[in-house]
């Protein structure tokens, strides 16, 4: 299941995207906001990165105006690896040499075509393994070094 969350600068997008999940049958579970009202995005990327640590979700998105805010939040969080993708080639490394399990998308940057082309191709990629999981094992290792 996809956790997805965002602040106002977000919603709109989010609600694209869910429309999507729906029509093509993904699972997700919305986390917030509900309108356009102003809010705070670090409320809603802890919801996420919580499902995730919880393992409620296996996968998050998150959408905020730039996307960068949301992805700063997302990656205080042990276990979470957040980026802030722009195109469908950044989703695909993103997964296959990172395994990024949080996606966040900059409201103002991307139209619902480009977002749903970035998720697809992140949801799409595999996670290599191999040298890129010793890569991830060495940032497990500095987590429980700096991560209380």
């Amino acid at each position: 299941m996809i956790a997805i969350g965002s602040d106002h600068g977000g919603y709109k997008l989010k609600e694209e995207i869910k429309r999507y999940f729906d029509e093509v049958g993904i699972e997700y579970k919305d986390f917030g906001t509900n309108s356009e009202e102003r809010t705070d995005y670090p409320i809603y990327a802890k919801k996420v990165a919580e499902s995730i640590q919880n393992g409620e979700c296996d996968n998050g998105i998150l959408i905020c105006r730039s996307g960068f805010g949301m992805t700063i939040v997302a990656n205080k969080f042990k276990g979470i690896r957040a980026a802030s993708l722009i195109d469908e080639e950044s989703a695909k490394f993103a997964k296959t040499d990172d395994n990024i399990n949080v996606i966040t998308l900059g409201g103002d940057y991307l139209d619902t075509n480009q977002a749903i082309c970035i998720i697809r191709n992140w949801l799409a990629s595999e996670f290599k393994g191999g040298r890129y999981q010793e890569r991830l094992k060495m940032i497990e290792e500095i987590e429980d070094k700096n991560m209380k």
